[in-house]
Parts: C-alpha cells; structure tokens; sequence
C-alpha cells in the first residue's frame, strides 16, 4: 500500500505532504503515518522547523466520516495534535483549499498558519451531531476571540482567508507559492525558538462573551439539534476550566455525540447527499450547451430562475409576454440580485456584472440560441401546453426543452413536441436562486440528453439533484399535499391550527403546515384543488375548511388573514377560523377527540412514510434516501432526525414521535367516518 505521508528537507526544514485523495481525510493510516513522521523529527538534531501541507486540490478538509459512529481507532487524533504542538521545532501549516474539522484541528496544533487567499477554514462538526474532538474548542478561542470562536464552531459556517487573517487564525496570506511561502515562514519561526503553545495561552476577549444569550439564541435556532449546545458548552468549558481539564471534557463529548442517534441521522443524510441523483450519473450522453439558457415567464420562480442561472455564469434569454411583463420581469431579476448583496451571498460588483448578461423581450427568436429552455409560465396545464407547442415550433431540433411544473404532467407536456425525448421536468423550489433542492423529472420518453443536461445544470447551479418519475407533485409536492390535507383532517377530528403547528415546530420543523401555507398563500392549492374538482372521486374523504378560507377571502399573510390573523403585523389564532373549523366539525357529524403532540406527529409521519412507501413501489422514486433528501432539503424537515423514511427504517433508534416501518400503511386511529363533498 502506497504511503499516504511523505516527507522531504531543503536545507533543515522538512516538508511533510499527506495526500490521500480527494480531500485528504485524516483517516486512520494517515494519523499512523504522520505521528510517526513527528516522532522522527523530533529525533533529527538536523531539522529546525517543519511545513505541514497537502496534496491535491485541498488541505485537509475533515476527519475520515466512514469511521464516525465506531470504536475510535489509534492513533486518535487528539494525540497526532497534542504531538505537533509538543514537537521539539516548530511547524507551519500551509493551507490552500480548505481546512475544516480535523484538517483545522491539526493546523491548530501547529506553532503558525499561512494560507492562500482562496483557503476556507472552519469546524463543521454541528452538521454532523458532533463537536470538534482534538482540541478544536479549546484551542479556536486562544488564538480567536471567544465571541467568534463560538460563532465558528456552534454554527458550523466556515470562514474566508481574509477573514481568517483579520481573526488572527491565521497568521500570513500568500497568494503566489504557498510553499515557499511556509518554508520561509518555518525558517523565520525556528529563530525564534522557545515560542509558548497554543494550548498554554489564555483565551481570547473572553469577557465580551453572553453565553446566557448565546445559550438562547443558539437553543431556538437548533430546533431540537443537541450538538450546538454541547459545542457551547465545550467552549464554555474552555473559557473557565484548565486547558487540560477543557481537552478531557471535549473528548468526552465527542465520544458520547459520535454515537448518538443524531449523530447518525446527520451521517445519513450527509450520505443521502452524496448518492442522490445515481441514476444520472451512469449516462454518458453528453449534454446541451448551457452558456446561453433560456427562461420563458418572469414572475417570481422564472425570475428566480434566471437569477441562479445568472450567478452561475450563464447567460440567460428571459421571454414575457409583452413589453411591459419583459420589463417588470428583468427589474424583478435585479431587485432578487440586489437583495443577494444585501445577504452577503454575492458582491456588489459580481452582482452589476451579471446583469449584463440578462435581456428580456416578448419576441420568441431570441430564444433559438439557446441550448436549454426552461418554462415558468402559470402552473396551469393549456397555458404550458402552448408554450411547448410555441417552443417546438422555433427551437433546433438538439435543445432540451424543460419544464418548471410543480405538479403537473410532465408527458403531457411532451406530447406537444415532434420529439419528446428532448423534454424534461427542471422543479426548483421558491425562492429558485437559494434553495438547494432541485427535482429532475424523467418524462415516459425523456431521453438521455435531456437527463444529462438536467444533471450537468444541477452541478453548475451547485443544487442537489434528485430523480423522480411523472405523478402528480412528483416526490415532494406529492407527500406534502398528502400530510398538509390529513392535517386538515386532524381539524375535524379534534385539533387545532396552531395545536399542529406547534407540534411540528417542536419535532424540529422551523414552521408548521398551516404556517407555511399562510407564508405561501392559500390559494395557490385552493387553484389545484378547483381544477381537479371535476375528476375528484366523491367516495372519498374531502375537507372544506380550506376552501371555505379562501372563499373568505381568507388567502395567508398577503391578505392579512388564513389559518391566522396577521392585522397587527404578528400572528394570532383568530376565533373566526375555530368556528369555521367547528362549523364542519358539526356538519361532518364528528365528536371532536383530544390529541396530543406525540399522536398528530405520529400520523403527519405516518403519511408521509405511506406516500414515500408508495413512491417506491411505483418507481417515482429511485430510494428511500432521495425521498428523505426531498423531505429534508425542500421541505424543512430537521435534518438531525434524518428524514421520514430513515426513522421508519430505524425502529429501534427513533427518537420520540417517530413511527415504526411496521406503521406505513396503518389506518388512522381516527378514521370512523367520512366526509363526502
């Protein structure tokens, strides 16, 4: 086996190299090899200092997660640190890329830092249920203020070099050679010998830290998630214990963390990521040319559509229906980049320059340059059916046409081409140009290209691609009108709006269904609800609390009134929805039943685990992980419980309100009747 740490001298420095592709993970052998190569240097009267860097495109970017959740093996991490910070000369880490987790951890233990102006530093290990557990905690905030070593490390967010450098968490940026940079840095540091440890310093502005009001900050925004805390805690640990003592308890923390059912939720779905879209992955077709894209329709999701393709580099062909739509649509473009400065997500000037490469019109030929041409017109079926039937008629035959429906079919969309192997489904989720989440929806014809071209936009969006089949709702929209209409159901039964709103925020989701609907607007499926009204089957269950709101006039925040009252700016239960809802509760000749939080997430779960199971079956859905990936990236389902379908399959370690796989399909505990239209 290839030796993954190597080293060489120029002139009595040494230059130790791991290279374990691709990102250089300190796994096992890694930390045997580099150990080893301390001991020797420590051993060598020779070597005044040492460079420790990476290989590749990266420094270290994290620990081995392959071996998260097992027995620790040795050597430990914590004891290659500790080794580099009590080695006999000093060392340097010359980081490009990024140092994150361990790959920061190991650098914390060198005697300085230099990077290069691209390098991200951070310690990610929140996102994974875990704390730093090699000193990270107790370190960071010696060489960093303690106010931002919290930051770093509860939230998990990596930081730019420049910032990095400003925090003093590096000590040099060298944007030219970075090794020759770090050797030089190493020889300056090995004339200065008798340089004090990181570990033996005090931490830094430790008095400006609030950690009560960290503490409840940190509380509401982990909904439920344990690790931020405990990463708290740690870094309290550090800022009022012995360096020592701080160590002792951070490894203690780690161990218990790495083992816990969070921890191993959050692995899950951190594998979910990186195996979504697999069927993608084996085309070898190639795709179509995505320098100039097209966008017909500039409401809202298309002008948030063309702004991610904007900030990825493409030029984008926005088509309206006339002048004056063309307009609106390309100032509502700039008012979306405008508010991406004002988030920090783009500079000012990256967003002036991607505007020059936006032009909207209500003339169709522009558009025949174009590689790829993604519809977001009004989700009604006639209205895309003549845009595709427009499309067809003008674009060259090697264009993929797609479509941004969010529950429509995607075939009959197809049908209005000559060759329907070049049209796809492309679902982005609101707001288009931050949501990470798009769904690639494979038509009974797609062809290989169109599949391609989905995938190879989803890389350059940097959106994770999921794979579905032609339903109605595909996989998100599908489980989530299932769950949002027995929620409705749950009105009748017995509950109460804000009973499950409050439920659902206490498993972990940031809002609850009725909520988001008000967020959302109720009448965007108020629409789809009328315009299945003729194919309904009557024999079925059917709740008209919804319906009887918008009616009301009752449409979410943007009329000041839905499921709540929002006339004063905040959000309130209004008695008028509890009458409506007992109105029907009468009408339906149900005894309303009490119900606690456990039962309404027990049967929100439960229908979603019913429609992921039923995904699976039809072949909607390539795996279980892509419905949980789905539910967890486009519908604010909490990432550290894994997803619907990953607590079904883990009866034994679910944690509280969760169902078991034996309850996909179960009859409702309160179902004894039913509502006919």
């Amino acid at each position: 086996m290839a030796s993954l740490v190597s080293c060489e001298y120029r002139d009595g420095i040494a230059i130790v190299t791991i290279d374990n592709p691709p990102v250089n993970a300190i796994s096992q052998a890694v930390r045997a090899e580099l150990l080893a190569f301390v001991h020797d240097l420590n051993r060598n009267t020779d070597i005044r200092a040492a460079v420790l860097r990476c290989a590749g495109r990266t420094f270290v970017a994290g620990a081995d997660i392959n071996e998260l959740g097992k027995p620790p093996l040795a050597p430990a991490l914590p004891e290659v640190a500790d080794a580099i910070e009590g080695a006999r000369v000093p060392w340097v880490a010359a980081i490009h890329g990024a140092a994150l987790g361990g790959g920061l951890e190991l650098s914390l233990a060198c005697t300085a830092r230099i990077a290069d102006g691209q390098a991200r530093l951070g310690l990610p290990e929140v996102t994974l249920g875990i704390i730093p557990g090699a000193g990270g905690t107790v370190r960071l905030p010696r060489l960093v203020p303690v106010p931002d070593a919290v930051e770093m490390v509860t939230g998990g967010k990596p930081v730019a070099a420049t910032a990095a450098l400003a925090l003093g968490l590096v000590d040099r940026l060298c944007d030219e050679d970075l090794l020759s940079a770090a050797i030089g840095f190493a020889d300056d540091l090995a004339a200065r010998p008798g340089l004090p440890p990181l570990i033996g310093r005090p931490c830094r502005n430790a008095t400006d830290m609030d950690w009560q009001g960290k503490a409840t900050a940190i509380k509401a925004k982990a909904r439920g998630a344990k690790a931020p805390m405990e990463a708290l805690e740690a870094l309290r640990d550090s800022a009022h214990l012995p360096a020592h003592e701080a160590l002792k308890r951070e490894r203690e923390r780690f161990l218990r963390l790495a083992a816990s059912d969070e921890a191993a939720a959050l692995r899950y779905a951190f594998f979910s990521e990186r195996s979504a879209g697999r069927s993608l992955a084996s085309i070898a077709s190639e795709p179509a040319d995505l320098a100039r894209v097209g966008v017909v329709g500039g409401g809202t999701m298309g002008a948030g559509i063309a702004t991610a393709l904007l900030l990825c580099g493409c030029e984008v062909q926005l088509l309206e229906r006339d002048a004056a739509a063309a307009e609106a649509a390309h100032r509502r473009v700039g008012e979306m980049l405008d508010a991406s400065v004002g988030r920090g997500s783009v500079s000012r000037e990256a967003a002036d320059q991607v505007r020059n490469r936006l032009a909207a019109s209500s003339d169709d030929m522009p558009l025949v340059s174009c590689g790829l041409v993604i519809e977001a017109v009004f989700e009604d079926i006639d209205v895309k059916r003549d845009v595709f039937s427009r499309l067809d008629a003008i674009m060259p035959p090697d264009a993929v046409l797609a479509t941004n429906t969010s529950y429509l079919d995607v075939n009959r969309l197809a049908e209005m081409t000559v060759d329907p192997t070049r049209v796809l489904g492309l679902h982005f989720f609101a707001p288009a140009h931050v949501m990470k989440l798009l769904e690639i929806v494979r038509g009974r014809h797609t062809g290989d290209r169109a599949l391609a071209t989905g995938a190879a936009l989803a890389k350059r969006l940097k959106k994770t691609a999921v794979v579905s089949g032609v339903c109605h709702g595909f996989i998100g929209n599908r489980i989530m009108a299932a769950y949002r209409r027995d929620c409705e159901f749950m009105l009748l039964e017995g509950a109460l709006p804000a009973q499950i709103d409050a439920a659902m925020r206490d498993f972990g989701f940031a809002m609850g269904v009725f909520e988001v609907q008000d967020l959302s607007g109720l009448d965007i499926a108020w629409a789809q609800r009328k315009s299945t009204a003729s194919t309904r089957d009557p024999s079925l269950p059917y709740c008209h609390i919804a319906d009887r709101l918008c009616e009301a006039g009752r449409l979410g925040r943007k009329t000041k009134k839905g499921w709540y009252d929002y006339g004063d700016g905040g959000q309130k239960v209004d008695p008028e929805v509890t009458r409506i809802i007992e109105e029907e509760r009468a009408r339906a000749g149900v005894n309303a039943l009490s119900m606690s939080s456990v039962q309404i997430m027990q049967r929100i779960l439960s229908v979603m685990q019913r429609e992921g199971h039923a995904l699976l079956v039809e072949g909607i859905a390539e795996s279980a992980s892509d419905i949980d990936l789905v539910m967890l990236t486009g519908y604010g389902f909490p990432r550290h419980r894994g997803g619907p379908m990953y607590l079904a399959a883990h009866e034994s370690q679910r944690t509280p309100g969760s169902v078991p796989a034996a309850a996909i399909g179960a009859a409702s505990p309160f179902k004894d009747w039913l509502i006919k239209p």
